[in-house]
């Protein structure tokens, strides 16, 4: 499963500046800059950003965060199990319940 804008979703913790895209200028002529808001893509920060708030959302649903590895998370109800593997902006989900799986798309 592919996330979209998926590096465009994380918040900032810190205060970010850029160069202003080009195009943009002042009437003076002066090099200004932009405090961004929200994580942009090829910004060191995107990638971490993103994945705390994926943790958030995910665990708010249900899914424990495995402790060996960061980006695998399981559900378990019962004698219904679900695993979710997060790659880079990918999700890969496996579980051994039809209904579950549909559950958590």
């Amino acid at each position: 499963m592919d996330v979209e804008m998926t590096f465009l979703n994380g918040n900032l913790e810190e205060e970010v500046y850029m160069k202003q895209p080009k195009g943009f200028s002042s009437s003076s002529g002066e090099h200004l800059v932009c405090k961004l808001k929200k994580s942009i893509y090829g910004l060191k920060q995107a990638s971490y950003q993103w994945y705390l708030k994926f943790h958030d959302v995910i665990s708010s649903f249900g899914f424990m965060e495995n402790i060996m590895d960061q980006c695998i998370y399981q559900k378990v109800n019962g004698s219904k199990i679900c695993f979710l593997i997060l790659d880079v902006d990918g999700i890969v989900l496996a579980t051994n319940d039809k209904g579950l799986l549909h559950e958590v798309k």
